[in-house]
C-alpha cells in the first residue's frame, strides 16, 4: 500500500502586538453607586419606618401601601444598578 505524503506545518507566528489604551477611570458613572445605595436605604428605611411607627409613619393615608412604596425604592436601586460598570 502506498505512503500519503506528509504535510509539514508552518511554525506559529503570534500577530504582531496591538496596544491598547483601556480606560480605568470609571467613566462618567460615578453617580451609579450612590444612588444605588440611596435609593436601597430609602426603600429600607421606609419600610422599618412603618412597621415601627405601627402604620402611622410614613404617609398614613397610605396604609399598607407603604410597603410597595418601601419596595419600590428598593427595586429602583436594582434597576439604577444595572448602570454600574
Amino acid at each position: 500500500m502506498p505512503k500519503s505524503r506528509i504535510r509539514k506545518k508552518e511554525d506559529f507566528t503570534p500577530p504582531a502586538a496591538k496596544t491598547t489604551k483601556l480606560d480605568m477611570g470609571g467613566g462618567g458613572r460615578r453617580w451609579v453607586a450612590p444612588l444605588m445605595l440611596a435609593l436601597f436605604g430609602i426603600g429600607l428605611a421606609w419600610i422599618v419606618v412603618f412597621y415601627v411607627t405601627d402604620s402611622s409613619l410614613p404617609v398614613d393615608a397610605l396604609g399598607n401601601w407603604n410597603i410597595v412604596v418601601g419596595f419600590g425604592f428598593i427595586a429602583g436601586g436594582f434597576v439604577v444598578s444595572t448602570q454600574w460598570k
